[in-house]
């Protein structure tokens, strides 16, 4: 079987497809249409973020048997038109999630206890004492919105401290020992932080708005280690003015080009207040970029393929 690498990853996946009997090929550089027009002869491609995978490449990929997504998020592919063509996706939500888990929580604990102003501040020469006096953890409730690999990886880190979390998630039964699995309602009502976890659908897009906003009873700090498009960055711009949101730690941006791996397309003043804001923490998309997811995400991958072809 033949297996086409569009994305550079971990050496081992290499490797290890090689050692079960693949094929494989290697391009880095050319163009969607460039690929179309040879990927007819390939079983299999494995991918990150740079190419689309919609309906016109899936119907010129036609001995495709399957899709290695290295990485959570399967928005890059059209999911429900490859499972129709009988293609076996793979992706690796396994392989990062607690990458993500730990980054969300040094958001949380950075944003509550103003380490990133205070740091700027004193290289500055400024030693501003008060100003940065922080907020304990303690006795606060934790909101996880969405209970998969990444809000469990998450609800696992915090049970050391002395805080309440509780999920709320579309799929019933989901919460376990570490987070007690409550309604919207519940959620609105109780939450003192916020944190996102939830993938890129039609249901998310757009989801954490002024409406969504203004519906919870207290102000709550928001961190968002999912997707950038989940959040409406002029309203959450809004609601920190406000002081409805707290603080917002943000590992994705609405602005993000769909390869994860550039600046933005645009520049708005939402985005450009959220850059100045001393309680917002930015990252570029990396919660889930370790040394050691690097080699986690590839390895699941290969796992997934030897279990389902060899």
């Amino acid at each position: 079987m033949k297996v086409l690498h569009l994305d550079t990853n971990h050496p081992l996946l290499l490797e290890q497809l090689a050692e079960l009997g693949f094929e494989n090929h290697e391009d880095y550089s050319s163009s969607k249409q460039e690929i179309e027009k040879k990927i007819h002869l390939y079983d299999g491609i494995i991918i990150r973020s740079r190419i689309t995978i919609d309906e016109q490449f899936l119907d010129k990929a036609s001995n495709l048997k399957f899709i290695g997504r290295v990485g959570a998020g399967m928005e890059n592919i059209y999911v429900r038109y490859a499972k129709q063509k009988d293609i076996f996706l793979a992706n690796a939500p396994e392989g990062n999630r607690n990458a993500v888990g730990e980054h969300t929580l040094g958001m949380l604990l950075s944003l509550t206890n103003k380490l990133n102003k205070a740091h700027r501040e004193v290289r500055k020469g400024i030693w501003d004492r008060e100003g940065n006096r922080g907020v304990e953890l303690e006795g606060k409730t934790i909101g996880i919105i969405g209970y998969g690999n990444m809000g469990k990886a998450f609800a696992q880190k915090l049970t050391g401290f002395d805080v309440e979390v509780i999920c709320y998630d579309i799929i019933g039964g989901v919460g376990d020992d570490n987070a007690r699995q409550v309604g919207i309602l519940e959620l609105r009502q109780k939450s003192d932080v916020i944190s996102l976890h939830v993938p890129q659908t039609e249901l998310t897009l757009g989801m954490v708005n002024t409406e969504f906003i203004e519906a919870f009873h207290k102000p709550f700090w928001l961190l968002n280690t999912a997707r950038g498009k989940c959040v409406v960055t002029k309203d959450l711009a809004k609601a920190l003015k406000s002081g409805k949101v707290l603080g917002a730690g943000l590992d994705v941006l609405e602005y993000e080009k769909k390869s994860f791996e550039n600046w933005f397309t645009k520049k708005p003043k939402a985005l450009k207040y959220l850059r100045k804001a001393p309680n917002v923490l930015m990252t570029p998309h990396v919660a889930g970029w370790t040394v050691e997811s690097k080699e986690k995400l590839a390895q699941t991958i290969v796992d997934k393929i030897k279990e389902r072809f060899c």
